[in-house]
């Protein structure tokens, strides 16, 4: 796609956090994620200010992008006031419109996270909810979270939580005209769309893999390879 540089600058974020990078280095060395993934806030920004489609390209399909962990440190050190971390989430922003996020490894990972959180929070409220947390999939957890999950209404019920139940408390149920509400902000805001854009274009790459949009999702769940960590 032409004029990527100029569908970023259509962006809010990229307005914020897009000024005058004087390519000092300051976000990489405070970045937390730059300490453990392959990863650089300031070449990014770098590329960004080449304005050139073919290496913005090149970042929209990337692993890259989806590394920063959103936590803004970059903006609190920056001499000039620039956000890299608000440049990063207009890139992936761009990235899921245009489809190039299922090129990439950590990209594909975008179906799973927006089926699980986005049902969360649509059939319970809840971002992250215990009815839908599966210990098998999250074994790194470790056996006493194991022994929670077994045993968790009688967990709950000891730390005063009101689980599924009505009226106030803690992961009390959400009544469901609150719950028609969340749904039509969704709806109004593009979330909704956004939910259908990640499925239909994951559907499509699942095709090209050969696979099912299940296995697909499977394998973007579970699946990681080591090229993503500094040695």
């Amino acid at each position: 796609m032409d004029h990527l540089f100029e569908e970023l600058e259509k962006d809010y974020r990229f307005k914020e956090g897009y000024h005058t990078c004087i390519n000092c280095g300051t976000c990489t060395a405070i970045c937390p994620a730059a300490e453990f993934y392959r990863y650089d806030p300031r070449k990014i920004v770098s590329i960004v200010q080449t304005r050139d489609d073919a290496q913005i390209e090149e970042l929209l399909c990337s692993d890259t992008i989806w590394y920063c962990g959103e936590c803004m440190s970059c903006v609190t050190r920056c001499p000039r006031k620039n956000g890299p971390g608000m440049v990063i989430m207009a890139l992936r922003d761009l990235s899921i419109r245009l489809g190039y996020f299922t090129e990439s490894e950590k990209g594909r990972q975008m179906l799973p996270l927006t089926h699980t959180f986005t049902r969360n929070i649509l059939e319970y409220g809840y971002c992250v909810y215990p009815a839908t947390f599966d210990w098998n999939d999250h074994k790194e957890s470790g056996p006493v979270w194991k022994w929670h999950m077994d045993h968790l209404e009688k967990s709950l019920a000891r730390q005063g939580a009101n689980y599924q139940g009505e009226g106030p408390g803690v992961l009390r149920k959400i009544p469901q005209e609150s719950l028609d509400e969340l749904k039509a902000i969704f709806d109004v805001t593009g979330a909704t769309e956004r939910i259908r854009l990640v499925e239909d274009y994951s559907r499509r790459k699942a095709e090209e893999m050969g696979l099912s949009l299940e296995e697909y999702e499977r394998t973007a769940f579970e699946y990681s390879s080591d090229k993503h960590f500094n040695e």
